[in-house]
């Protein structure tokens, strides 16, 4: 009994949680895109700026880096294989396919969650803490308005362009294995790659990028509104936030690729 008890108790605390993050969801998408008549846009640009400029431009180095070592391996191991078979010309369309619409928004995402979502997990657990959501409220501004949307928008635009500029450094580095090891230019070995991609590809990646940066934003802020604990639970929303937000964010990855495979060959 105690077994089944405990199933059926984590089952609803399951439940609970999605249901709280869908409906956060909503608001915040509302939130994000509300105008008022009278005075335009209800969102706060400044902090949004500002959000780009940590989401984005600040990640943009980490980002290339860690794309282009992961283009760079994709190509030395596929390579080694394809050489067997005396198909080494094909890891061209390897690099650019497995970039394009698995690896680069992937590893963009993941990047991300450490940088963003933890941090944004953070910020918002320790105003939890220390009341200052509870004086937003007192002061009759909506927290999800206030500290919510200008992150969400941020990372909309900004996570489709670092997707897009990881793809382009995962790509360029497998151009520097096919220098090396079949004497292509890099002229010839980008022509080759834009042969291979399609639009399907590019369009494949930047749904995901957004579907991603949907739920980093979201995980993160959830678990940063329902801090408690004290800072301890700040640190332990932090942690959750992260790991919550990288299997979300891989689970989302499949759910999307066998969407795209069964219905859009």
């Amino acid at each position: 009994m105690r077994f089944l008890e405990s199933v059926g108790n984590s089952a609803i605390e399951k439940i609970e949680y999605v249901g709280g993050l869908s409906i956060q969801l909503w608001r915040g998408w509302l939130a994000s895109w509300r105008v008022n008549p009278f005075t335009g846009s209800r969102l706060r640009w400044r902090s949004t700026i500002d959000h780009m400029a940590v989401v984005g431009v600040h990640a943009l180095p980490v980002v290339c880096l860690i794309a282009g070592a992961t283009g760079l391996i994709l190509a030395f191991q596929g390579g080694a294989e394809l050489r067997r078979f005396g198909a080494l010309q094909f890891v061209i369309n390897l690099v650019g396919v497995s970039m394009t619409r698995e690896l680069g928004p992937l590893m963009t995402a993941i990047v991300v969650i450490g940088r963003s979502g933890s941090s944004f997990s953070a910020e918002i657990g320790t105003m939890v803490v220390t009341e200052e959501v509870d004086a937003l409220r007192t002061m009759a501004l909506d927290p999800i308005e206030f500290l919510l949307a200008p992150k969400y928008v941020a990372m909309m635009v900004m996570l489709p362009c670092l997707t897009i500029a990881a793809v382009a450094s995962g790509i360029l580095a497998g151009g520097i294995f096919t220098y090396f090891t079949m004497g292509m230019s890099l002229q010839v070995y980008l022509r080759a790659t834009l042969d291979v991609l399609v639009l399907r590809d590019i369009v494949t990646s930047m749904i995901k990028a957004v579907g991603f940066g949907t739920i980093i934003v979201h995980v993160g802020c959830f678990e940063g509104f329902h801090v408690s604990g004290g800072p301890i639970g700040v640190g332990q929303s932090t942690t959750a936030a992260v790991v919550k937000s990288i299997f979300l964010v891989v689970l989302a990855d499949l759910l999307f690729t066998a969407f795209f495979y069964l219905f859009w060959r």
